[in-house]
C-alpha cells in the first residue's frame, strides 16, 4: 500500500469512527425516547386499570340500589292494590252507612212529621249561599242568621240520633277503621314511592358518575395505544442504528485490519532486514549482541 493510499485509509478510518459515533448516539437517543416511553405506557396502564376497577365498583354499587328499587317497586305495586281494596271497601261500608241513615231518617220522618235532613241541609246550603251572594237588608240579614241556627241545630238533632243508633255506631266504627285502613294502605305507597325513587336516584347519579369515569378510562387506554405504538417506533429505530453500528464497526475493523497487515509487513521486512544486516556482521566475524542473536532466532537464521 502506497503511502497516499495510507493516508486515505486514514481519512476513510476518521469519518467511518465520527460516522458510528453519531450513529451510536442516535441509537442512544431513540432508546431512551423508548425507555421513557414504555415509562408513560406502564403509568397510562395503571392508570386505566385503576379507573375501569372504580367504574366496575360504582356499577355494582348501582345494581343494589337498582335492586333495591325494584323490591321497592314491587312493595310499592302490592301496597296500592292493597290500598285500592281499602278504598273499594271504604266506598261500600259508605253507601251502606249513608242507606242505613237514610232508612232511620225516613223513618224518623214519618213519626214526627218533619222535613227530612236532605232537605234541612239544602235549605241550610240554600240560605248560606244566598247569605254569601246576595246584598241584603239588615233584617233580612239576621232573619236568615237566625233560620241558619235553626236549621244547623235541628240537623245536629237528627245526626246524633243517628249516631245514637247502635246500626249506625257500629257500621260507623266500621267504616272509620276501614278509612284508616285505606290512610295507612296509601301512606306505605307514598313511603315506598319515595324510597324506590331515592335508590333510582342513586343508581342514577352512580351510573352517570361511572360513564364519565369510563369516559376517562377509554382516554387512557387512547394514551397507552399511542405511547405504545409511538414505544414501538424508536425501538425499531434503535434497532436500525443499532444494526447501521455494527455495518459501520464492522467496515472501521476492516480498515484496521488492513492498517495492522500494512504496519505488520512492513514491521517484517524492516525487521528481515535488520537480520540480514546482523548476519552479514555474523559471518564477518563481528561479536554480536544478545539482542543481535535474539533477532537472528526470530528471524529464522538460527
Amino acid at each position: 500500500m502506497t503511502e497516499e493510499e495510507q493516508q486515505q485509509a486514514s481519512e476513510n478510518l476518521e469519518k467511518l469512527e465520527q460516522q458510528r459515533d453519531v450513529i451510536n448516539n442516535a441509537a442512544e437517543k431513540h432508546k431512551r425516547l423508548r425507555d421513557d416511553l414504555n415509562r408513560q405506557t406502564k403509568d397510562w396502564v395503571a392508570k386505566r386499570d385503576e379507573l375501569n376497577a372504580q367504574v366496575r365498583e360504582l356499577v355494582e354499587q348501582a345494581g343494589k340500589h337498582r335492586e333495591e328499587r325494584d323490591a321497592l317497586n314491587q312493595k310499592v305495586r302490592e301496597s296500592k292494590a292493597l290500598r285500592d281494596e281499602c278504598n273499594q271497601k271504604v266506598t261500600a261500608l259508605t253507601e251502606e252507612y249513608r242507606a242505613l241513615r237514610g232508612d232511620r231518617d225516613q223513618n224518623q220522618e214519618k213519626d214526627k212529621d218533619r222535613p227530612s235532613i236532605k232537605q234541612l241541609k239544602k235549605e241550610f246550603d240554600d240560605l248560606e249561599r244566598k247569605q254569601q251572594t246576595e246584598v241584603l237588608k239588615k233584617k233580612e240579614e239576621q232573619a236568615i242568621v237566625k233560620r241558619l241556627k235553626e236549621l244547623d241545630a235541628q240537623i245536629k238533632e237528627i245526626e246524633g240520633q243517628q249516631e245514637a243508633n247502635s246500626d249506625l255506631r257500629e257500621k260507623n266504627a266500621e267504616l272509620k277503621a276501614a278509612k284508616a285502613e285505606a290512610e295507612a294502605a296509601h301512606k306505605q305507597v307514598s313511603e315506598y314511592a319515595e324510597k324506590a325513587q331515592a335508590e333510582h336516584d342513586a343508581m342514577i347519579e352512580l351510573y352517570e358518575k361511572a360513564d364519565a369515569l369510563r369516559k376517562q378510562a377509554d382516554e387512557a387506554q387512547a394514551k397507552f395505544i399511542e405511547c405504545k405504538k409511538a414505544a414501538d417506533e424508536e425501538h425499531k429505530k434503535h434497532i436500525e442504528q443499532i444494526n447501521a453500528y455494527h455495518e459501520t464497526d464492522k467496515d472501521v475493523n476492516a480498515i484496521k485490519g488492513r492498517q495492522k497487515a500494512v504496519r505488520k509487513k512492513k514491521t517484517d521486512a524492516d525487521s528481515k532486514k535488520a537480520a540480514d544486516d546482523i548476519f552479514a556482521r555474523f559471518k564477518n566475524g563481528e561479536k554480536l549482541s544478545t539482542e543481535d542473536l535474539m533477532a537472528l532466532q526470530k528471524s529464522g537464521y538460527l
